[in-house]
């Protein structure tokens, strides 16, 4: 069997509409450019607030894919 290595990267991802919207947008924009993914945790959850009311729903993903080399 051989061995295995992956990297983690953190991003946070926004939606006027729900913290699963945010937390996809954010796997789909590290889709476009990283191959391999393998898992996505939700770290954290928020919301932007304007006027009283919520703006934007965040969420913080820490997003893994398999590492090849370099940085």
């Amino acid at each position: 069997m051989t061995e295995s290595v992956y990297k983690v990267i953190e991003l946070v991802g926004t939606s006027t509409e729900s913290w699963e919207k945010a937390a996809s947008a954010a796997v789909a924009r590290a889709g476009e450019s990283l191959r391999d993914l393998r898992i996505a945790e939700v770290v954290d959850l928020d919301m932007q607030i304007q006027d009283g009311a919520v703006s934007a729903y965040r969420a913080r993903v820490r997003v893994s894919f398999k590492y090849e080399g370099g940085d």
